[in-house]
């Protein structure tokens, strides 16, 4: 069951928090800590945060929000075991994909992480905005915060 169809079941059982962070390279940093305060007795925290900092990385690496003045915004969502984390960044010229990096590149491996880390993974948006979202449904429920 997808994150909006639990949503949708029951609101009032779903919490949320949402932060905007300045486009600066210690804001991804900041982000982690931001989703750690949140989620701190989730079973698959740490795959929780490896994403975070991968995807609040692009932002500030691949889109506007990395530029002075730049900012991205971080959202979590949580319903009993399922928590989703979207990262919404000021767009760019390029789409969000999975790249082939060679062996001894530095980069072009983020969304690679996510992918292995997260359920299920999307984006939407276009070169003025874009949001990715990865979802996380562990094999344990996560304890209500």
């Amino acid at each position: 069951m997808s994150l909006a169809t639990l949503l949708a079941a029951d609101p009032a059982a779903a919490q949320r928090w949402r932060r905007t962070f300045p486009g600066e390279a210690d804001q991804a940093a900041a982000a982690r800590r931001f989703a750690a305060a949140l989620l701190p007795d989730c079973p698959f925290l740490d795959d929780v945060l490896l994403v975070v900092a991968e995807l609040a990385g692009n932002a500030l690496r691949h889109t506007r929000s990395g530029r002075p003045g730049g900012r991205f915004t971080v959202e979590i969502r949580r319903h009993g075991a399922l928590v989703a984390v979207a990262v919404t960044d000021q767009g760019g010229p390029t789409e969000p994909s999975i790249t082939e990096a060679g062996p001894l590149a530095e980069s072009g491996r983020g969304l690679h992480t996510v992918s292995a880390c997260a359920s299920h993974w999307t984006w939407s948006g276009d070169r003025a905005g874009r949001t990715v979202t990865a979802v996380f449904v562990p094999a344990g429920p996560c304890e209500a915060a």
